[in-house]
């Protein structure tokens, strides 16, 4: 079952822990590619520096005040996509969850040719790796992951114990322990 609106319409940080476990689907020149959520990231608004929100609005943030259960989709890098999903209670002014990794289901060939890997451990262990696995690219920006589409996100697994931590990456708000994941070799 698709995740519905309601699901997103949560504090930021309850959201990005339950959505390990989920299924991301995207569709893409007549396939499916499948994938397990396994790292997630929590990103607020003013109370969080590390956030693209922390300041005000902008043309790049403008998604994260906006509906919950559309896509976030930005470049990074200058050669990286990062896919997340707006996740905001109605408290909060801006919200997103950063899908930091997956575990490949279906699909398998089509992740590794697009990586050039073959090693399944590899494939989208990393939030730029997994955009590239599943061809996630700005045309997949601002849209509405709570419908059957090219993106969306769906039940999976209840994972047993998830671990939070530091979030990846940043060099703010490294005192928050926004990020969350479960290791794969323990279900897979």
């Amino acid at each position: 079952m698709i995740l519905k609106k309601s699901f997103y319409e949560r504090e930021t940080i309850t959201v990005a822990k339950e959505l390990i476990g989920k299924i991301i689907v995207r569709r893409i020149q007549g396939q499916e590619l499948t994938g397990i959520i396994t790292e997630t990231e929590a990103y607020r608004e003013k109370d969080d520096p590390a956030s693209h929100a922390a300041v005000k609005m902008t043309n790049r943030n403008k998604v994260m005040f906006g509906n919950p259960g559309v896509s976030y989709v930005y470049f990074t890098y200058g050669m990286y996509f990062m896919l997340n999903i707006v996740a905001k209670s109605k408290k909060q002014n801006a919200g997103a969850v950063l899908i930091r990794g997956l575990y490949p289901q279906e699909g398998l060939s089509t992740m590794m040719k697009n990586r050039g890997l073959e090693n399944i451990d590899r494939i989208s262990d990393g939030p730029g790796k997994l955009t590239i696995a599943f061809g996630i690219t700005k045309e997949e920006h601002n849209k509405d992951m709570t419908r059957k589409s090219s993106l969306y996100i769906k039940d999976g697994i209840k994972p047993k114990k998830i671990k939070s931590g530091p979030r990846v990456g940043i060099s703010k708000g490294l005192d928050k322990k926004w990020n969350f994941r479960i290791n794969p070799k323990d279900y897979f």
